[in-house]
């Protein structure tokens, strides 16, 4: 998918972590706003700024009550490098698009997280050179929005890399260090015995580093689930994970867990339901666990009625809703009421397109924006791309235009 390469030595870091203290002062004259409660940062959900059609904040805390936003993703540079960027295609440094999204959701009394990694694209700890040269670019983000909370999203591929994971732990051991007060999630894949060898390996890790976060999460899906059940089930069995590796006991580990879940239709063809939400919530809530978030706002929406149920969108959710129902979900976890009766923004059907682009070949290169047909629907690329057949996946080089 995306592409890689080199990186900042650990030079840079030296210097912020002689500022110790003194970060988090510094990102607050980039305009931040006070700290929410650690409630509110542990309830946030996914959104996308740049990406699947990014929602309005604004209306979605509105219509919710919604107070707090896990914005996704940063990630190293496709052309290579030790720097972040959104995507890998757009430079922090020189962002306007993402800190405008913060700034409205500030200018109404809420604030955001940001989250590191994800499924796609390069991370930074892959490339940088240490732990150091890690935590430096992601201190440039902290200060870049004057962060109060950070995720550390480490899933494949990275998570089987020990380098690159070990470069993220102790970044994020650094990062809890040099900025008091920081609120560290780390979410990772979730299984049917609570979280697989590598998770179990990147929770090693954190151990033999001395590092704690405000959470570890597990995210229960694309992986054989089915509804709330197998979740709470995998939720249990990740709380006996946390005991035997931290020597914790049951309330503390579920002091230190968190759940991350999908809304509506899964990669894989999972459902889960507004009542599942429920489910789980109140499994999050009765075993006073840590954080309760979903990927993501941007499909917190009901798809046209023609792809209810026949895809997974990063748009919309596949299930029959009103606009932002799973937003609510979270509202409830941060201990909030959310509105009982608000206008449902509706969002606008993107009419089927009537004829059909060239047809996608193998063999062809193409760059993000170019348009193919195949299986008669259109296609535009995301960026850069070579032998990857055209399907709907959310994290896939190809969105899908519709029918032609």
């Amino acid at each position: 998918m995306r592409r890689l390469r080199a990186c900042l030595g650990a030079a840079a870091a030296v210097g912020l972590a002689a500022a110790g203290t003194t970060a988090l002062v510094a990102g607050s004259a980039s305009g931040a706003t006070s700290a929410l409660s650690n409630r509110w940062y542990a309830a946030a959900p996914y959104l996308m700024p740049l990406d699947n059609d990014p929602p309005d904040p604004a209306a979605i805390m509105d219509a919710t009550g919604l107070k707090a936003f896990q914005l996704a993703f940063v990630l190293a540079p496709n052309g290579g490098g030790c720097s972040p960027t959104w995507g890998g295609t757009a430079a922090v440094s020189s962002d306007t698009a993402v800190q405008s999204v913060v700034n409205t959701i500030r200018a109404k009394g809420g604030d955001v997280s940001v989250s590191i990694g994800g499924y796609g694209g390069t991370k930074l700890g892959q490339v940088c050179s240490d732990a150091a040269a890690t935590a430096a670019a992601y201190q440039q983000v902290i200060t870049k929005y004057g962060l109060h909370a950070i995720d550390f999203d480490l899933e494949e591929p990275e998570y089987e890399n020990t380098a690159a994971i070990k470069n993220e732990i102790g970044a994020a051991k650094i990062l809890q260090q040099n900025n008091p007060g920081l609120y560290v999630s780390v979410t990772t894949a979730g299984t049917a015995d609570g979280t697989g060898w590598f998770g179990k390996q990147m929770l090693l890790e954190a151990k033999s580093q001395g590092f704690t976060p405000n959470n570890f999460s597990i995210m229960p899906f694309d992986g054989g689930f089915n509804g709330a059940a197998s979740q709470t089930s995998a939720l249990t069995n990740f709380n006996q994970i946390l005991q035997s590796t931290f020597g914790w006991d049951q309330a503390t580990a579920y002091a230190h867990e968190g759940f991350s879940g999908m809304n509506g239709r899964s990669d894989t063809g999972e459902f889960f339901s507004q009542t599942d939400f429920q489910t789980v919530l109140d499994y999050a809530t009765s075993h006073n666990m840590d954080r309760f978030t979903f990927w993501s706002l941007n499909r917190d929406r009901q798809c046209t009625p023609a792809d209810n149920g026949g895809r997974t969108s990063g748009t919309c959710s596949s299930v029959a809703q009103n606009s932002w129902d799973f937003a609510k979900y979270s509202v409830k976890f941060a201990g909030v009421t959310p509105p009982s009766s608000t206008p449902t923004p509706t969002p606008t059907p993107t009419p089927p397109s009537t004829g059909c682009k060239p047809a996608w070949s193998s063999a062809a290169v193409y760059t993000v924006g170019n348009e193919v047909s195949y299986n008669n629907h259109n296609w535009k690329a995301k960026w850069w791309t070579q032998n990857e057949t055209p399907v709907a996946s959310e994290w896939g080089v190809w969105q899908d235009e519709g029918a032609c």
